[in-house]
C-alpha cells in the first residue's frame, strides 16, 4: 500500500511538473512566431517571409497556400491597409503549436477582430496556419473585453 501511495505521489508530481512551464523548445517556437507576426504582418516585409516560413499549409480557406499565397497576402495588406497592426495579447505553446490570441486592426481608431491564429513549426519554420476570426461588436452584449 505505502508503495502504491508513493507511486501516486511520484505520478502527481511528474505531471505537475509537465505543466510547470514552457520547454526550451516551445520557448524558441513562441520567440520565432512572435517573431514573425511583428516582420511579416506588422512590419509587412515580404522579404521575412523567407527567413520564417517553409513549406507552408495555410488552412484559411480564403487565403492562398505556400509562402507564395502569403507573400500575395502581405502585397494585398501593403495597399488595401498599410496602417494595419496586430497586437499579441496572449502566446501559447503545445510542442509544435504555437497559438496566439490577437487583436488586429485595420487602421488607427477601427475596433478590428479578435484572431485566434495556430502555427505549426518544423525545424525552425513555420509550416502550417489555421485562425478563426471574430469582429468586435460596436454595443457588446456583456461588460467583458474580448481580450
Amino acid at each position: 500500500m505505502k508503495r502504491i501511495a508513493i507511486a501516486l505521489l511520484a505520478a502527481v508530481f511528474a505531471a505537475s511538473a509537465a505543466y510547470a512551464g514552457s520547454s526550451p523548445k516551445e520557448e524558441a517556437n513562441k520567440k520565432l512566431v512572435t517573431e514573425f507576426y511583428e516582420r511579416v504582418l506588422n512590419q509587412k516585409d515580404l522579404d521575412a517571409i523567407d527567413k520564417y516560413v517553409g513549406p507552408y499549409k495555410q488552412h484559411n480557406p480564403m487565403a492562398g497556400d505556400g509562402p507564395e499565397g502569403l507573400k500575395g497576402y502581405i502585397a494585398y495588406l501593403r495597399k488595401s491597409s498599410p496602417q494595419s497592426h496586430s497586437e499579441i495579447k496572449k502566446v501559447f505553446a503545445d510542442g509544435d503549436y504555437v497559438i496566439l490570441h490577437v487583436h488586429a486592426v485595420p487602421a488607427p481608431g477601427a475596433r478590428g477582430v479578435a484572431i485566434i491564429d495556430i502555427f505549426k513549426v518544423d525545424n525552425g519554420k513555420l509550416v502550417e496556419h489555421w485562425d478563426v476570426i471574430q469582429e468586435i461588436p460596436e454595443k457588446p452584449a456583456n461588460s467583458n473585453t474580448m481580450f
